[in-house]
């Protein structure tokens, strides 16, 4: 059989879904290997690698062509489910690296290495079958190591909630811990996002009650407050990789909460101020811009100050 068609009978055998037994999950099972189609299987190898350089290794040895824009459907369908079987790890080398960073890389587990070395050995079959025996052990295995980062917060009402490991998120726990005990000290945690899981905690309830649609998640800033005394709704974005609160987001996020009553106050959050001037000309007049290290100071961009 050829390396693509080894490659697919491999992940049959290891227990993978069928979607994922096809030439694309064989490819990149190939292209994590390094394998080229003369290299023996004892001599695959381990090694990080991005899925831009997935789709290059393809190209030069198996002479398939693959878009950069399938990029998200090799992520989604079959390094997803590679890592969910425990055959490959993402970001070994920094597990505070985000999801959705251009740097992200994948490697084959040491697990799943020693038993596809094994491929048309005589000790193939018993290997094969401990590693699809163990699958449940090396996949909690794999998710104890990401939970080890995952940083912990507990919310106003008690409840303790656990962000995915990256700047963005970091920024986010300091807006819950330093921003809200500064500025706003009697709201409520209303909604709170993930740059990695997207949705982390909704009380859905107050959103009920507020008239904010739970359904529009991906249209919802990063963090919600709500001051139910003064009827204020904190608004906030945190500002790492994606843009702050612009003109064009702030029309967005009016037509989203039109059915919402309360006085809104949008908070373009900052890490520092190198990033804060990188955005300086993109940031809505009437919002406020609050930076993580002079946590003590708010920006206000013209008109009314909200804090009366």
């Amino acid at each position: 059989m050829s390396k693509i068609e080894d490659a697919v009978a491999i992940l049959k055998t290891m227990g993978l879904p069928a979607a994922q037994q096809n030439e694309r999950s064989a490819l990149t099972l190939l292209a994590l290997l390094d394998l080229e189609k003369d290299t023996p299987w004892a001599a695959s190898k381990k090694r990080t690698i991005r899925i831009h350089d997935i789709i290059i290794f393809i190209q030069e040895n198996y002479a398939r062509q693959y878009a950069e824009n399938t990029r998200e459907t090799i992520r989604r369908q079959t390094l997803h489910q590679f890592e969910q079987a425990g055959i490959v790890v993402r970001n070994p080398d920094d597990p505070f690296r985000p999801t959705n960073s251009p740097n992200t890389v994948y490697s084959i587990s040491d697990d799943a290495l020693e038993v596809i070395r094994t491929y048309s050995k005589s000790n193939w079959q018993s290997a094969v079958e401990i590693f699809v025996k163990n699958k449940g052990k090396l996949i909690d295995k794999y998710e104890k190591r990401k939970n080890k980062y995952l940083i912990p917060v507990d919310l106003p009402d008690g409840t303790s909630v656990k962000f995915s490991p990256g700047k963005h998120n970091e920024l986010q726990v300091k807006i819950i811990k330093e921003f809200r005990a500064r500025f706003c000290p009697d709201t409520k945690v209303v909604y709170v996002g993930d740059a990695a899981r997207k949705l982390l905690y909704t009380d859905e309830i107050l959103l009920n009650e507020l008239k904010i649609p739970i359904t529009e998640h991906d249209k919802l800033p990063d963090v919600i407050l709500y001051d139910r005394q003064k009827n204020q709704l904190f608004l906030i974005e945190a500002v790492t990789a994606h843009g702050p609160l612009s003109p064009k987001r702030q029309h967005e996020l009016e037509v989203t909460l039109k059915e919402c009553t309360a006085r809104r106050i949008y908070v373009s959050a900052f890490p520092d101020f190198r990033e804060f001037k990188r955005h300086i000309d993109n940031i809505a007049w009437e919002t406020e811009v609050w930076i993580e290290n002079n946590p003590d100071h708010m920006i206000h961009f013209n008109g009314l100050k909200f804090v009366r």
